[in-house]
């Protein structure tokens, strides 16, 4: 699949889920922000209680860039947390190696921040880390690779050019971001995680589905 594809893809995916999932499908969205296909603008078909839940699962699948599979992993290990499941689940991916180097501007997207890791850019307590499933604990340091730093995608991250289409820093980030370095400096809350989900329709469809 081409880039040019992919980012199609995430256009389509984006109006069938309702959400933006890229900064290019945020600009298509604004002006077209209805499904995809011929007839996206005239569907008003109410959904079946199974629809409703099963696409919220897909949006927050999708905002973490997350297999089925870690997903359902996600709620089962929330599941035997104390404490509301949905909640416990959301901290869980949002702790997530990759989801914080989106969240601290060193990556335009969720798929761009996953491909840093895996390509060994980034180090967490001096350490490269190459899994985006990595769960970062409070006290970490994330930092780009001081060699990876003169390359062009992080030079323009440390001059700040995604905070334009990024959520504002969230409390739970300290970041440097002309260094390239953030801190976890402790849990988020869940108010706090910039991510459009119902947690509690996730819930459901993995109880009754």
């Amino acid at each position: 699949m081409t880039n040019v594809q992919r980012a199609r893809r995430q256009v389509r995916l984006s109006r069938a889920l309702g959400i933006a999932l890229t900064p290019k499908a945020q600009g298509l969205f604004d002006k077209r922000p209805y499904g995809p296909g011929e007839h996206g603008n005239s569907r008003r078909r109410s959904e079946s209680d199974y629809s409703v839940r099963l696409k919220e699962k897909q949006r927050l699948r999708a905002q973490y860039g997350v297999s089925e599979k870690q997903l359902r992993k996600a709620y089962e290990v929330a599941s035997r947390t104390q404490g509301q499941t949905g909640n416990a689940m959301l901290i869980n991916l949002e702790t997530r190696l990759d989801a914080l180097v989106l969240r601290a501007g060193f990556a335009r997207t969720v798929a761009q921040a996953r491909q840093f890791v895996v390509h060994r850019h980034i180090l967490v307590d001096g350490n490269i880390v190459d899994r985006p499933s990595y769960r970062v604990r409070p006290g970490q340091v994330i930092q780009v690779k001081p060699k990876s730093q003169t390359m062009e995608p992080f030079q323009a991250a440390a001059e700040g050019v995604h905070r334009d289409v990024l959520p504002a820093t969230p409390g739970y980030l300290d970041v440097d971001l002309a260094s390239l370095k953030a801190t976890f400096t402790r849990l988020p809350e869940v108010e706090e995680i910039p991510v459009q989900v119902n947690t509690q329709f996730v819930v459901e469809y993995y109880n009754h589905y």
